[in-house]
């Protein structure tokens, strides 16, 4: 029996509840309450009040699934399709919105403690469905033992769900993964037991060039593999294909060997005018409309005039940095990935771009050295991984004593803490601009000024 909602037990694991969802955490997860005690549903929304089931139980909050949907919330609309990665598409857009600036503001108040924080209105996307241009698919079996391809079921590892329609991806990314699964099966492979750790096909990645038009497809195997690859290749309507043996246990194409089966490595993309070689391990922004605009807010809060001297941290294939260039007196980037930073010298070879200059290292231990060859920066550009930046690398930030610093976030509770430490070494957050790069989730990125003190 499910527990009422006016009870004080604390629900334990495996136990269904009885919940009404008041509103939405970060992360995405709908928030109820049992007499204080604070429930997290995955999926539900604001409004709905629904029957889960615990999965998780500490001592002040616990997380659940949900069972049944006794009421629908009236802001609940219907989902175009079953999508893992889409959970908030059972609300509609302008709530979405509404949530991600809340969030933002939420997290700059209650966790950077900034009264009244300059949170602009976000930005709205320019597509709500099918703007990835990079989509990474599992191999897996059905209970029949058929062939499918798709995305793992939500808490499970071992289980994959086939697709037949991605909402977030593009037309000619669906009939890509479409013509590959139907090679796969027609050819009787075996797929990767995630349980056993055996079998052939793991993954399948396909990045899109959204400007250029460039599709590129990449298999990820086990190793050892024996199967006509250049028949699948020649089979895949896409302009390269690539193939990786990959040995490690985890689900990963970070690593392994790679070759060329048809085509090149390297996928091409316009953003703000300039031309991008992405290598296949490298990053690039998912949203390439949305990451335009995203740099572009970054370059106009920058406020460059032609003479400053930028530095950018974790600059990645140099997308910030050349953007930032075309404004700037001079631009040094410094990324951990030695791929990345020749793909980011490339690409300023490519377009012409001579005032930006890159080198490989660690942010904590490249940073002083940097300086020293560089000099005092007027403008220093940060756009760290989810994590945030480390107190060691805060202070490196600090040390440089740049005038502005722009803050590129993709999360919100960790640009909070940071925006904090900065503030409280004398410099003032100006404004912060949310802009919805993933819409039908709950991620946020935003765009943050911090102006050094007199």
């Amino acid at each position: 029996m499910p527990q009422s909602e006016t009870r004080a037990a604390r629900p334990r694991a495996g136990d269904e509840v009885d919940v009404t969802i008041d509103r939405l955490a970060h992360g995405g997860a709908g928030v109820g309450r049992l007499d204080g005690y604070v429930v997290f549903v995955r999926g539900a929304i604001p409004g709905d009040r629904v029957r889960a089931r615990v999965t998780k139980s500490k001592r002040s909050f616990a997380e659940a699934d949900p069972v049944e949907l006794l009421e629908r919330s009236p802001e609940r609309i219907e989902p175009r399709a079953p999508h893992p990665g889409a959970p908030w598409q059972v609300l509609p857009y302008d709530r979405q919105l509404r949530e991600k600036e809340d969030q933002v503001r939420d997290a700059l108040a209650r966790i950077g403690r900034f009264e009244d924080p300059p949170v602009e209105a976000i930005v709205p996307a320019v597509e709500q469905l099918r703007y990835r241009n990079k989509l990474e698919y599992s191999f897996g079996e059905d209970e029949s033992g058929e062939l499918v391809l798709g995305f793992h079921r939500p808490g499970r590892f071992d289980l994959i769900d086939d697709v037949s329609t991605d909402i977030l991806a593009s037309e000619r990314v669906e009939e890509v993964r479409e013509a590959v699964k139907a090679w796969c099966r027609t050819e009787g492979l075996s797929t990767w037991d995630r349980r056993s750790q055996e079998g052939l096909l793991r993954n399948l990645v396909v990045r899109e060039g959204r400007r250029t038009g460039q599709v590129q497809a990449r298999l990820v195997t086990s190793p050892g593999a024996t199967f006509r690859v250049d028949e699948l290749a020649a089979a895949t309507p896409a302009d390269a294909f690539l193939w990786t043996s990959a040995a490690g246990v985890a689900e990963t194409t970070q690593s392994g060997d790679t070759q060329v089966v048809k085509g090149s490595a390297y996928l091409e993309e316009e953003l703000a005018g300039l031309r991008f070689r992405i290598s296949p391990d490298a990053f690039f922004q998912t949203n390439t409309e949305m990451a335009e605009r995203l740099y572009g807010a970054a370059a106009e809060l920058a406020g460059l005039t032609g003479r400053e001297r930028v530095v950018d941290l974790f600059c990645g294939i140099g997308t910030i940095a050349l953007t930032l260039a075309l404004d700037a007196g001079e631009v040094w980037g410094v990324e951990i990935v030695e791929e990345a930073v020749a793909d980011a010298i490339e690409n300023a070879r490519l377009n012409g771009v001579d005032n930006a200059s890159f080198f490989a290292g660690d942010v904590r231990l490249a940073m002083r050295p940097l300086l020293e060859r560089s000099g005092k920066p007027d403008v220093l550009v940060v756009d760290p991984p989810r994590a945030g930046l480390s107190q060691k690398v805060v202070r490196r930030v600090l040390e440089a004593e740049a005038e502005r610093i722009v803050y590129v976030s993709c999360n919100p509770t960790t640009l909070a803490p940071n925006a904090r430490q900065m503030a409280d070494a004398g410099y003032e957050l100006k404004t912060v601009r949310p802009v919805d790069m993933f819409p039908q989730t709950p991620h946020i990125e935003c765009v943050a000024l911090l102006e050094r003190g007199a």
